[in-house]
């Protein structure tokens, strides 16, 4: 019992003319037959107070015997006692009453009808492999990755090569764009744009740099022809080529 009423008019009427060291011993043994619900004898008295000097046992044995009654060995005071029992009879009629409440509680939840979709009481998953449904995260390339064959996209490849750049491509990746759904899908990509004999990935196609020589078209206008395409393009062996060829014939 953490808790009690104190009333000062009355204290003061009994206690009124105690010394201050009464007045504590006084003060720490009700607080203590109140908190610990039980009634001490003399020697809890002196340990419930701290008392250790020969005064403050003094004071002590004056309170007990100026305010409490010996009964069995143990010192007790009859307003206490009504109280400590009006307060345990209160508890124990709510405990009653809270064990009661939950029980009719679990009475109403098993006897009320279900909804068709609620699981029955104690309902057990009927596997084990149950996975909680969410969206799947990208994630970066693992370590060591090693991706199925691709026989249609691999075909013309060096296809330890283009596995070793592809991991280390993306391993050095950072930001959003190095994680990824579907790793064997992106090497699928990586692989049909990988370089095969002859092709590279970052070859485009020439620009057609050649000037037809027509005997029947003018050499003048040939040699323009020519030099037009020198100043869009840079001049290459064989524009250099027909051109002094050109010149030869206009000799």
């Amino acid at each position: 019992m953490h808790y009690y009423k104190r009333n000062l008019g009355d204290y003061a009427k009994k206690a009124g003319r105690l010394s201050m060291l009464q007045h504590g011993s006084y003060t720490l043994l009700i607080d203590a037959c109140y908190d610990r619900e039980q009634f001490p004898t003399r020697d809890e008295a002196i340990d419930w107070t701290w008392a250790s000097s020969t005064a403050e046992i003094e004071a002590v044995d004056f309170v007990l015997a100026k305010f409490f009654v010996l009964e069995d060995g143990f010192y007790i005071q009859t307003r206490i006692r009504e109280e400590l029992a009006e307060y345990q009879a209160k508890a124990t009629k709510n405990q009653r009453i809270a064990i009661d409440r939950e029980t009719k509680r679990k009475e109403n939840s098993t006897k009320r009808a279900r909804n068709v979709n609620e699981a029955p009481p104690n309902h057990k998953p009927l596997t084990i492999n149950h996975k909680p449904i969410g969206r799947e995260r990208a994630t970066r390339i693992p370590p060591g990755f090693e991706p199925e064959p691709e026989d249609e996209a691999e075909a013309g490849i060096d296809r330890p090569l283009e596995l070793a750049n592809f991991r280390d491509y993306w391993m050095a990746k950072s930001g959003v764009n190095a994680t990824k759904l579907d790793w064997q899908a992106t090497w699928r990509q990586w692989a049909r744009k990988a370089d095969r004999p002859g092709v590279s990935r970052f070859s485009k196609p020439a620009p057609n740099l050649t000037v037809a020589v027509n005997p029947d078209v003018d050499r003048t206008r040939q040699m323009l022809d020519a030099d037009s395409a020198i100043k869009r393009t840079g001049p290459s062996l064989l524009v250099l080529a027909q051109m002094a060829k050109l010149r030869g014939v206009a000799a």
